[in-house]
């Protein structure tokens, strides 16, 4: 399998089939297995083997597949699939620091990924610092003997500012800290990020993943030592693992995630030059323009691709905004991203809300600013449709 393309790998890694040798893979919905002998359930509990188990918390060939499938595709040992991409953010570092620790973050995050990181860490005595992401001078100048995970999303939400992966890396390992990277927006099709020197990788998977909102679901990934380790036994203890049926989804979304996110990718490239310089606009961002400050580093890091989301930073702040989103015919308002549809959110008032306005100004959040997550539809439609309702902004 690790000389199949990864469009090979997204069709067949991982599978397991039953006696009956059907095509597409089972679903076990049952929360726990039976054993032969009192003496095999012992020898279960001491230790399962990779093919045994013992109940849908720790693990389930089901949600088995799904953890075989994405560690394929991301080049790493193993995976343990949680039930949503925040169970995955919280499993992921409260499984690696204890009180005294230390964690450098990106400042540029998703609001729950703050509180997690503002009002559960540090009230457990771990000490966090916020550095500006993709400058690599403060996070040198903020790592220290006690760092234990340098944090940050490899493409910001919803700023879309990108972060040298081998760049941080290099710096975290150089104190012995463990790089951790939340890789939602620049998808596990475009990024390498455990070739870059991240550690552990995780998902939300209720995004790109599933892309057709139907189920909630998140992964970690990384080194079997990591996964089967502190990660496995923080998960099952603290109850964040997948259902085996959203683990299904999951499976079944891999099969078509190659094809789905380049033709949204190729889509929003063409959407972001289109709008670009609009006079409705303050700014486009999108990484794969060549304005964008870091398109330098996403023709290495994610072989040029600049992702399925763009941001438009609307003339005329909140009530501009608001007339865009409500004069849109295709896309619908919705927060999530990543789906077969296109979506635009409007983060100020909706998944960073919670943000003081002091907080939103200094991640660019802007109140015009607008989250436009692209999905399958046809490219010509969307723009007609985002150029009617720029105008329609203005009014």
């Amino acid at each position: 399998m690790d000389d199949w393309k990864n469009r090979t790998k997204l069709v067949h890694g991982g599978i397991r089939r039953s006696q009956y040798n059907e095509v597409s893979e089972a679903i076990f919905l049952t929360q726990g297995f039976v054993y032969e002998t009192a003496e095999q359930a012992e020898a279960r509990f001491i230790e399962s083997g990779p093919d045994e188990f013992i109940y849908a918390r720790y693990g389930n060939p089901t949600v088995s597949m799904f953890e075989q499938r994405i560690a394929l595709l991301e080049g790493a040992e193993d995976a343990f699939a949680t039930a949503s991409g925040m169970a995955a953010v919280n499993g992921a570092l409260m499984s690696l620091v204890h009180a005294g620790d230390h964690i450098v973050s990106a400042k540029a995050l998703f609001g729950s990924c703050l509180h997690i990181l503002e009002n559960v860490l540090m009230k457990m005595g771990v000490e966090v610092t916020f550095v500006d992401g993709p400058n690599l001078d403060e996070w040198r100048a903020a790592v220290r003997e006690n760092t234990k995970v340098c944090f940050f999303e490899s493409m910001s939400n919803p700023t879309l500012e990108v972060i040298d992966v081998a760049g941080v890396s290099e710096i975290a390992h150089s104190v012995g800290a463990m790089v951790v990277v939340d890789n939602v927006f620049s998808t596990p099709v475009f990024s390498k990020a455990i070739d870059q020197g991240a550690d552990v990788i995780v998902y939300s998977a209720t995004k790109h993943i599933d892309g057709q909102g139907r189920a909630l679901g998140g992964v970690v990934i990384g080194s079997k030592d990591y996964i089967r380790g502190p990660l496995e036994t923080y998960m099952k203890h603290t109850g964040g693992s997948i259902s085996p049926f959203n683990a299904w989804v999951m499976l079944k979304g891999l099969e078509t995630i190659d094809l789905r996110v380049r033709a949204q990718a190729e889509s929003a490239l063409k959407i972001a030059q289109t709008l670009d310089g609009h006079p409705a606009l303050l700014r486009t961002l999108y990484p794969g323009l060549k304005s964008h400050a870091q398109n330098a580093l996403v023709q290495t890091q994610l072989d040029g691709n600049g992702g399925t989301v763009l941001s438009l930073d609307i003339k005329g702040g909140k009530d501009a905004a608001f007339k865009f989103l409500n004069a849109l015919q295709i896309p619908v308002i919705s927060n999530n991203l990543g789906d077969a549809k296109s979506i635009a959110t409007h983060p100020a008032t909706t998944t960073h809300q919670r943000l003081s306005d002091e907080q939103k100004e200094d991640l660019g959040i802007a109140p015009g600013l607008i989250r436009f997550s692209i999905g399958l539809e046809d490219c010509g439609d969307l723009i007609a449709d985002a150029l009617s309702a720029l105008e329609a902004s203005q009014v």
